[in-house]
């Protein structure tokens, strides 16, 4: 198992990506901390989690309140001594541009895409290097590298991601800490699904979106879940820094 003995943290848990990740990761030997701030779904997690006789610890958080993310962090540390490798998942959608784009929008974009990455980054190192050190993992976007129109804030957000992850694999490198930063394409996730069935024609939509990239197709998220996974394992030991894109050969037009 790769991830043996390995206690981590996956925010957004509650579907898509997210779900997928931690199903993997269970399944690789890591007990997982389910954050999430809708309970019922986080709970759904758990069950899968646990239905397959693996272990895991819902931990419902609004990851943007600092307050709560400290209480995460120490619920995890209380229940398994602990804290190996943090996945910053979570996240939310939006479009539109600089004009259409409401300053309330603008900071909602901002505060669950890029701020709860920072505050969970933020507290979660302190233990990781106390266990001797540990791995992030940020789970930007191809609109992270290059820009898609009409959605200025997600693009935004995203980039930042990219950011972020930079600065906390220079900032924390010489004490074990590792921080790699994967951008999916589109994939077949809940979030994709609701935002095409929001167009006129949801399957010429979908068909556009698919069309748009070499492998002419949507992701799978177990297609991404295996990226993280990776750079979650002893099997990246040199890779820190690093942006791995999954999007069906998007970004490499």
């Amino acid at each position: 198992m790769r991830l043996r003995n390995k206690v981590a943290i996956i925010t957004g848990a509650g579907s898509g990506i997210g779900r997928t990740t931690a199903l993997l990761f269970s399944e690789e030997g890591a007990q997982v901390a389910i954050v999430e701030i809708d309970k019922e779904r986080g709970q759904d997690t758990v069950d899968m989690i646990r239905g397959k006789g693996e272990e895991a610890l819902l931990i419902p958080t609004d990851i943007t309140d600092s307050s709560q993310v400290k209480s995460m962090v120490n619920k995890v540390i209380e229940t398994y001594g602990k804290m190996n490798i943090l996945v910053n998942n979570a996240g939310l959608y939006l479009q539109g541009d600089a004009i259409s784009t409401n300053e309330k929008q603008w900071d909602k974009i901002m505060m669950v895409n890029l701020r709860a990455a920072f505050l969970c980054c933020k507290y979660c190192i302190p233990p990781m290097i106390e266990s001797g050190g540990g791995v992030v993992i940020n789970v930007s976007s191809e609109a992270g590298i290059v820009a898609i129109k009409n959605q200025v804030a997600y693009n935004t957000s995203k980039a930042g991601l990219i950011s972020l992850t930079k600065s906390i694999a220079l900032d924390f490198a010489s004490q074990n800490i590792r921080a790699n930063c994967v951008c999916p394409g589109t994939t077949q996730t809940p979030l994709v699904a609701s935002v095409l069935a929001k167009q006129a024609d949801p399957e010429r939509a979908r068909r556009e979106v698919e069309k748009v990239r070499p492998a002419n197709r949507l992701g799978k998220p177990e297609e991404i879940a295996y990226g993280i996974l990776y750079l979650a394992s002893d099997e990246s030991p040199y890779a820190t820094g690093t942006v791995l894109s999954v999007d069906g050969g998007y970004t490499a037009q």
